[in-house]
């Protein structure tokens, strides 16, 4: 598939998460085969009032690519001096919120709330294509709430205003996260529009991405949360659509490998001290599924140094040095 002129390889990308899919987490989840990584949720206000920390959620690397900027916010002068800050930066495709349901986004007009008002949602997309030498897309929700499911009439006027994809979140702003996902919305969008759509909501495994590739016809899936402690989903997904093959997850041996391999990076890009507070929540999705993983994830909360992880990792993989097979 094709983002406007860019070559998208693969059959499902990594969502972008504000404090979770960070730099680590992008090249990682890229080895392991994600057709492209969006960068963690940066504000245009702050940008465009020249907030430093806000820059850093800029920076594209080559192990991340193809890799998208994502932005939020709710006027479009902001959105057109951040793109353009964005630019020196090299990103491969700036994406626009329009779905963030957290309230601090969306109490202030931005991610979510932009359902309410297609029209203002089209001229942000024209701000930002003004300025911007790379495709724009889009990431909306079904609707703004249950009462106001107009994903389809959002989706038409961010195509006409030169979107060059859109990923379709199929919840509403109320839902947040919680079951159940609305694919018909996803096919009714895919339907009425004729530049790609992008399928998100609840995709856990191969089965799920297969299933809603089947239903909605759309042209590529997003992973978020499932890919957090197992990056090899992206694997498992494009060996299943490509060749019908099941790949089992991997055993501990090497979760326990994967995880120290991720906060490895997280240190070398951050420091150790802020890698290592962030790195706990990492280290608990690591954990699922494993046999003792409440009192594992414990032991998580408490995790200071990268040798304290080391130390874990160890007594993870040796208490079940029995079970090693992939699961």
């Amino acid at each position: 598939m094709k983002i406007g002129n860019l070559e998208i390889k693969g059959n499902a990308c990594l969502a972008p998460m504000a404090g979770v899919a960070d730099r680590a987490m992008r090249e990682l989840c890229r080895g392991y085969g994600a057709a492209f990584t969006v960068g963690e949720l940066t504000s245009v206000k702050a940008l465009s009032l020249g907030d430093n920390k806000s820059k850093e959620f800029l920076e594209v690397h080559e192990k991340e690519r193809p890799m998208g900027v994502q932005l939020f916010g709710y006027d479009p002068e902001c959105f057109k001096i951040a793109t353009e800050k964005a630019m020196k930066y090299n990103p491969d495709f700036i994406d626009i919120n329009m779905g963030c349901p957290a309230p601090k986004v969306a109490n202030n007009g931005g991610g979510s709330a932009l359902m309410k008002d297609p029209e203002l949602a089209g001229k942000i997309v024209e701000a930002v294509k003004s300025v911007s030498s790379v495709p724009v897309t889009a990431k909306i929700r079904a609707g703004y709430d249950n009462d106001n499911i107009n994903a389809v009439e959002v989706a038409k006027i961010v195509e006409q205003s030169g979107a060059s994809a859109i990923t379709v979140h199929g919840r509403t702003r109320p839902q947040m996260y919680a079951p159940p996902v609305n694919l018909k919305i996803i096919k009714d969008v895919k339907q009425a529009v004729s530049i790609p759509v992008i399928g998100n909501g609840d995709i856990r495994d191969a089965n799920d991405a297969a299933k809603m590739y089947e239903y909605t016809n759309c042209d590529l899936v997003m992973v978020g949360r499932a890919a957090c402690g197992a990056p090899w989903i992206f694997q498992q997904i494009d060996a299943y659509l490509n060749e019908t093959r099941y790949i089992p997850s991997p055993p501990i041996s090497e979760r326990m490998l994967t995880l120290l391999k991720q906060v490895k990076l997280m240190i070398e890009y951050k420091d150790e001290k802020t890698a290592m507070r962030q790195a706990r929540k990492h280290a608990a999705f690591y954990m699922r599924g494993i046999k003792g993983a409440a009192a594992y994830r414990r032991d998580c909360g408490e995790l200071k140094t990268y040798s304290d992880l080391e130390r874990l990792c160890f007594k993870v993989f040796n208490e079940h040095k029995d079970d090693e097979i992939g699961y």
